[in-house]
């Protein structure tokens, strides 16, 4: 692993919290009821999904109608997340909730000029997610558990390591583990870190664990 994810000293005020699960898990409803417990004056949604077809446009009416009534901003910032800090009012008094993390690797990965190197990938969010833990009061990462989905999932296909997603295109095996190592990272950073499954939340790391 990079030792560009090997940075720690972020403000101390800032409060990290990391969210993974699989897709339909009800993650996304999971962390902004967390947002909401956060004292904080500013609530933002930091949307990083780039919106293609109809089914891109019912995904985010989806989470729009989620967070109807709940007090939140929406910033748009499918790359380059960090940009956002001068659109965020008094920032030591704000929660961010980043969503999500699956997305923001795609998009810094597979752009119009081509697949960007892993590494390089890996390097710029992290640089990017410094300076959002560095200005935000809160900040609330939403990620995908990849390995649970597909050819992904050693209890489909009975492989482990490597040979569980093999047969994906290079690529994608990059994307895969690029998105791997954020998360592994993003739960060292953490204060909290939870999954969620069915609708129900299971708290792996509490602040008084960490």
């Amino acid at each position: 692993m990079s030792d560009i994810l090997n940075r720690t000293d972020f403000t101390e005020k800032s409060h990290i919290a990391l969210i993974t699960g699989g897709s339909g898990s009800g993650k996304s409803a999971f962390a902004e009821n967390l947002v909401l417990k956060q004292p904080a004056e500013n609530r933002y949604y930091l949307a990083t999904m780039q919106v293609y077809g109809s089914e891109g446009r019912e995904c985010v009416m989806r989470h729009r109608q989620l967070r109807h009534g709940k007090g939140f901003e929406t910033l748009e910032y499918p790359t380059d997340v960090a940009d956002c800090i001068g659109k965020i009012h008094q920032p030591t008094a704000a929660v961010v909730l980043l969503e999500c993390m699956s997305n923001l690797v795609a998009n810094e990965m597979f752009t119009e000029t081509g697949t960007i190197q892993q590494e390089l990938v890996i390097q710029k969010i992290t640089r990017h997610l410094w300076k959002l833990f560095d200005a935000a009061c809160h900040v609330i990462v939403v990620t995908n558990n990849v390995f649970e989905d597909g050819k992904c999932n050693p209890y489909i296909n009975g492989l482990r390591g490597f040979a569980a997603y093999e047969n994906y295109a290079p690529e994608t095996i990059a994307y895969i583990e690029a998105l791997g190592q954020i998360n592994i990272w993003l739960a060292e950073q953490a204060d909290t870190v939870y999954e969620v499954m069915a609708g129900q939340a299971v708290c792996w790391k509490a602040e008084d664990r960490k």
